[in-house]
């Protein structure tokens, strides 16, 4: 395996361009295997699940600090959770050939709940910071806080108490006249000095240990507004989950999952949103929001567009509009032909839920 990294890692820019015309060519799958569903869906999640796997290679390149906690660190949940998306296409086709639509999601809703359950892991790990790209991305704001490098070196470069009494007896001894003591103090100076300059040949340069708060510390540091950002995050990590529950139990004609994750989404945006821009006197409890975190905001809101995608919106209304602009658009020799293949598209992108799922 280290021998398969280094390879990686040197070569990152082929694997790079391989990866990209993998993905490309299980386009182009022969006829005699398409025919299928679940050959083309496995191709394609194989394909992504050693791409993902070589990106996580090439972006992890050990450093001096690296190498010290690599050997015991184990999968970063967040590479589980990219993997996991990139079979759970697969797990749906195959759910679908086995069990039938209508059965398909207990399946899906044992993926949902095996992601809810490695996003809410992530969330505690990360001392409950808001989830980037759903958990995939890693949030490392303020993490420097615990330490600062300027400070150890100030630390460094000022002599401790200890030090200093020690040049003093240097001095004094110095004045003494006694040329054996001057000797040894010359050689406990020089000593010293080659420690202060090069504090990293006598010890280990200090790592930098991020102890994450525990909930309670969090919400005792954070008060009201770190409940409701709590809360708000928690909603959108279990919405997914509650509406593939919804699904299983009313079906895709039904209006309830589709209004319920509508909701679920509002108020959980909504609380993250006034949590964050809102300003409060005190210190401690004012919870400020990173460039990073107000960009993943504007994210969610904009995932928002998929439920165009969902039935029974779809089904009722948004597919019955791409068809009649189709239809307004086949006359056009070029247009035609462009609007009639997105559509087709769209149509079959809507087939599958985890194509426009946004979990």
């Amino acid at each position: 395996m280290e021998a398969y990294k280094r390879w990686i890692r040197r070569n990152k820019h082929f694997v790079h361009k391989f990866d990209t015309l993998a993905n490309y060519l299980t386009w182009l799958l022969p006829d005699e295997f398409a025919e299928s569903e679940i050959g083309p869906e496995a191709v394609s999640s194989l394909v992504g699940m050693i791409t993902t796997v070589n990106e996580y290679i090439i972006d992890t390149s050990p450093t001096e600090v690296h190498m010290r906690c690599a050997e015991s660190s184990f999968i970063p949940l967040s590479l589980c959770l990219t993997l996991l998306k990139d079979l759970e296409t697969s797990i749906e086709v195959v759910a679908e050939q086995l069990y039938g639509e209508k059965n398909k999601w207990n399946l899906i809703a044992i993926t949902e709940a095996v992601k809810v359950c490695i996003r809410l892991a992530i969330f505690r790990n990360s001392g409950y910071k808001m989830l980037l790209q759903g958990g995939e991305t890693k949030n490392a704001e303020n993490d420097s806080d615990s330490f600062r490098p300027q400070q150890t070196k100030r630390q460094l470069d000022k002599p401790t108490g200890n030090e200093e009494s020690g040049i003093t007896k240097t001095l004094h001894l110095q004045n003494s006249g006694n040329l054996e003591d001057r000797a040894i103090s010359a050689l406990g100076s020089f000593s010293k000095n080659a420690t202060m300059q090069h504090p990293q040949a006598i010890m280990e340069p200090p790592s930098k240990i991020v102890e994450k708060p525990s909930l309670r510390t969090f919400l005792s540091e954070k008060s009201i507004c770190g409940g409701f950002f709590v809360t708000g995050e928690i909603l959108f990590i279990i919405r997914p989950l509650i509406y593939v529950i919804l699904m299983r139990k009313y079906g895709t004609r039904s209006w309830f999952p589709w209004c319920v994750s509508l909701a679920v989404d509002l108020i959980g945006n909504s609380i993250l949103a006034v949590t964050l821009m809102s300003q409060h006197s005190g210190k401690k409890q004012q919870l400020q929001s990173s460039d990073s975190e107000k960009d993943e905001l504007k994210r969610r809101r904009m995932l928002w567009a998929l439920y165009l995608m969902w039935d029974p919106l779809f089904t009722k209304h948004t597919r019955q509009r791409l068809e009649s602009t189709q239809r307004l658009a086949q006359h056009v020799p070029i247009l035609g032909f462009v609007a009639e293949k997105l559509v087709e598209i769209v149509i079959g992108v809507q087939s599958r839920y985890t194509y426009t799922s946004s979990s």
